[in-house]
């Protein structure tokens, strides 16, 4: 089983930078891929960045503005968010696969214009 806590959302003007964490209660090294989620209000939930054995993958509309990247001696997994635009307010879910998928209870993103 695994646990995942997301920490680093908040409120941003347009332009501005955020970094989310997602923790692990166990050590990444086990699951076999991790990324971030998010979802607007009325909106289906979208992947926007997994990083996996098989290297990166980020949605078209974050590419070149969103890095994702683990630290395995802190069993994190981050989303740094530059250039951050109205567009990109949503709740962000973390998510790890490991036979299963878990997902973390979200963290609120707002950026104003």
């Amino acid at each position: 089983q695994v646990q995942l806590v997301e920490s680093g959302g908040g409120l941003v003007q347009a332009g501005g930078s955020l970094r989310l964490s997602c923790a692990a209660s166990r050590s990444i090294s086990t699951i076999n891929a991790m990324g971030w989620y998010r979802q607007a209000p009325g909106k289906q939930r979208e992947l926007v960045a997994a990083i996996g054995s098989g290297g990166t993958n980020y949605a078209d509309s974050v590419k070149g503005r969103f890095t994702i990247s683990r630290d395995y001696t802190k069993n994190t997994v981050d989303l740094q968010m530059n250039s951050l635009k109205p567009e990109d307010t949503a709740v962000y879910y973390c998510y790890a696969f490991r036979g299963y998928d878990y997902w973390g209870q979200g963290t609120q993103v707002s950026v104003s214009s």
